[in-house]
């Protein structure tokens, strides 16, 4: 009987409508005008986070005010021209999931899913290659055990020139794994122990490219071979202030060149950038980013960035 009432609703109703293709994917750069870009809203889970001390929260999550704030970083992005687009995971047991940079990068040729060093968060790479590929974006290669490699410690600094970081979250295995499935000109930089797992340093902790020649940096903890690299491309450093380095002052978004979303709260790197010549828009950031230690790059999985 439950077989015949199933098969009679599955005839009965309309099929869910297939999603839309995507206008297009790649997002070899971190500077480009940023076209389609990936998020996920606070749900259930990341409401609950701060009582499983592994998710790292710092303190018990107000939903709404999480939502809000989520709400208006979303609202600036289309504002600013980008298309965003929900990942709508609903009920998906990873809070982290908030901080949509981490499980998968979209190169030119495809996504590639990575494997956490965070064992939390391993699964979310699945439920973000899904929809893209719905959407019609391959996938052309993954992280596999034993591996690890968080999104945080990856980003192009030239279309051609991809850049990895040795932490705490991204060992040697993943190191060489992801080297070999982008190919080409891969640098990879040794980060700190610091503060160990506790206060994570990503590679993104301490650069955010924000145009073709500036860089927002947290030099204290700028690997040097990272540094001399900059210098060598003629890229201009934005220093940020130790006050503001807790406050993810480093952590910027650009949208195009020298268009940048910044977390409220960190005027001193804010006036720098703008004495550099960019404008800059801040959104609040205390529940979706001091809470989870995730800034604007943190919350966005750009799937197409062209000029």
């Amino acid at each position: 009987m439950s077989r015949i009432l199933a098969a009679m609703t599955a005839e009965g109703s309309p099929a869910p409508p297939a999603a839309s293709p995507l206008p297009g994917y790649g997002a070899q750069s971190m500077t480009a005008p940023l076209r389609d870009v990936l998020v996920q809203r606070p749900g259930a889970a990341f409401g609950a986070a701060f009582h499983d001390p592994a998710h790292g929260f710092l303190h018990a999550v107000d939903l709404p005010l999480a939502r809000r704030e989520h709400d208006a970083f979303t609202d600036l992005l289309t504002r600013l021209g980008v298309r965003v687009h929900e990942l709508g995971a609903i009920d998906s047991p990873h809070p982290d999931l908030v901080y949509a940079f981490d499980p998968l990068l979209v190169t030119d040729r495809g996504a590639i899913p990575l494997r956490s060093g965070k064992p939390s968060r391993r699964g979310e790479e699945d439920e973000v290659e899904a929809w893209l590929a719905a959407r019609g974006v391959p996938t052309v290669g993954r992280v596999v055990a034993p591996g690890t490699v968080d999104g945080g410690d990856t980003f192009w600094l030239r279309p051609d020139l991809f850049c990895i970081g040795r932490t705490l979250r991204t060992n040697g295995q993943g190191v060489r794994q992801l080297a070999g499935l982008v190919g080409g000109d891969v640098r990879v930089f040794d980060l700190p122990f610091w503060r160990g797992g506790a206060e994570l340093l990503h590679l993104l902790s301490v650069i955010s490219p924000v145009a073709e020649d500036l860089a927002v940096v947290y030099l204290p903890l700028l690997p040097a071979g990272l540094w001399e690299l900059l210098g060598e491309l003629g890229i201009r450093p934005v220093a940020v202030p130790d006050e503001e380095f807790p406050t993810l002052g480093c952590n910027v978004l650009a949208v195009r060149p020298g268009v940048c979303v910044v977390a409220d709260g960190n005027p001193a790197t804010r006036r720098a950038l703008e004495a550099a010549g960019c404008e800059v828009h801040p959104y609040p950031a205390f529940e979706i980013g001091l809470n989870g230690s995730g800034g604007p790059t943190c919350l966005t999985r750009p799937v197409l960035r062209r000029a």
